[in-house]
Order: structure tokens, then sequence, then C-alpha cells
């Protein structure tokens, strides 16, 4: 993904290109940052662009592409970038296809944040006022005053990219008085709609070759594990038959007799039974006499 965003300062690029760059895992390309930091280290190139940065003036085209040049060689560059705050003339803009031509790389869409400059000097007065409060140092290019003068400028050099652009059919607007969330989530729906967002590549099927031998290395283990219930079967069928048989055979040999002989048996047991006993009274009887 290959983005650049459009806006008047203020205009809130920064926040969004941060957004999409956690989103999309892509690089943040910020010409203000990049000379920010040069003018802190004080290296040559920040020397020259910290007055002009004052005073509110674009920096020199020069600086601003050899900068972006070099940086689009670097290896984290793969997945894609974004340019936040330029190109800001036509001019650039002709260099920066230039450059991208002979590098190979497509560009995919500019996103333009519309706002209302009105609302954009109420926006950082507002900021100004609570750094300030909170006893926080205020950039030199981020006060009212000079924020006039770039919005001037902007209207003068920088609104011309966007017939330039629309022209070549790669602008998208999107309304930047909406909410923060609301501009990122219609900045996605958008890049989602052109087609710069890649699909999330599928899992890889599992290969033919993979996939029989893991085949074959589930039906080892179950193939064991049934011939040694075979085996254990085969052997206890003797030993079943055995205990059958045998079990049969005690059976015969304990039939049961038929309920009248066992009734026969009982009622001649009760018999000889009464006539002990009547034979013992009768005894017992005569003795006594």
């Amino acid at each position: 993904m290959r983005l650049i965003l459009l806006g008047p300062p203020g205009a809130g690029k920064g926040t969004q290109a941060q957004r999409l760059v956690q989103k999309y895992r892509i690089v943040q390309l910020s010409t203000g940052e990049m000379l920010r930091a040069a003018v802190a280290a004080q290296t040559p190139v920040g020397l020259q662009a910290k007055d002009i940065m004052a005073s509110g003036a674009l920096v020199p085209d020069e600086i601003v592409i050899g900068i972006i040049s070099d940086r689009l060689d670097q290896p984290d560059m793969k997945n894609g970038f974004i340019l936040d705050g330029f190109p800001r003339t036509v001019p650039q803009a002709a260099a920066l296809d230039e450059l991208l031509k002979k590098k190979h790389i497509k560009l995919d869409a500019v996103v333009e944040l519309r706002v209302n400059e009105s609302a954009l000097l109420a926006r950082v007065e507002t900021r100004v006022a609570e750094m300030r409060a909170r006893g926080e140092d205020v950039r030199i290019d981020d006060t009212p005053e000079v924020l006039s003068k770039r919005l001037a400028n902007y209207r003068s050099l920088t609104e011309p990219l966007i017939h330039y652009y629309s022209e070549r059919r790669k602008l998208l607007t999107v309304d930047g008085m909406m909410t923060i969330e609301h501009v990122t989530r219609e900045i996605n729906r958008i890049l989602s709609a052109i087609g710069a967002v890649e699909p999330k590549v599928a899992k890889p099927a599992v290969s033919a070759k993979k996939a029989g031998g893991a085949a074959r290395k589930t039906a080892k283990p179950a193939g064991k594990k049934a011939a040694k219930t075979a085996q254990k079967a085969a052997k206890a069928a003797p030993k079943g038959k055995k205990a059958a048989s045998s079990k049969v055979g005690k059976a015969k040999g304990k039939a049961a007799p038929p309920a009248r002989r066992r009734g026969t048996a009982k009622a001649k047991k009760a018999a000889k039974t009464t006539v002990r006993k009547a034979t013992k009274k009768v005894t017992k009887k005569r003795a006594k006499r």
C-alpha cells in the first residue's frame, strides 16, 4: 500500500497516518518530522530548514526530494508507505511521479482530508492554550499566526494538487471535520473499495504427500491395535468353547427331578416322621404302666 495524505495544516494527517501505519504495518514518511529531526540534530539540512520552517514558508524541493529518495531505498519500505506533508506543489508531485517511476513503485491513492479553515484555527488556538497550561513547549510552527500563513500558502500552492491527482484518478476525498474515529473508518472503507488493501492470504492447503503421510501414520497404529484385538479374540475362542461344553455337561448331570417325584419324596419323609413320633408316644405310655 502506497499512499499520499493531502490536506491543510492541522487537518489531522499525522493522526490518520499513524493509524494506517498500525493497521497495515506500513511506514509513515512525514517530511515535517524528518525536517524537525534534522533541525533538532543541527545537521546541515536542518540548519538550512530552520529559519524557513520558523517563518512558515515551504522547504526547497531539492532538500525534500533527496530525503524521500534515500528513504524509499530502505528495506522496511517493502510493505508500503504513507507520504504525509509531501508533495506540496504540482512540481513536487511531478518530481515524485518521476522518482516512483524510476524505482518501479506504483502509487495506490491520494487521500484528501477536507476541512474548514476557521475551524482549524480554532483547533490550533485551543491546542496551544492547553499545551501552555500543562507547561509544555509549543512548536514554533504550531501557533495561530504561523498557521494562518501556512493556510495561505496551502491555498495558493497545494490546492492545485487536488486537480492534479483528480485528473490521474488517484484522488479520494474524506470529510476531515468528522471525529477521528469516523475519519479512520471512512479512509479504511475507501481503501478497501479501490483494492488498495491486500486481502489476507489463506493458509496453504496440506499437500497430497503430507496428507498421505499423515494418513499412513494414523492407519499404522489403528492397524496394529486391530491385529492385537483379533489375536486376543482368537485365543479366547477355544477357552470359550471349553467353558461352554463343561457348563453343558454339568447341567446334564444335575438335571432336576420332575415336580411329581420331588413331591412324593417329601410326602414319604413326612409320613415316616409321623409314624416315628406316634411309635415313641405309645412306647412311653407302656413304660409308664
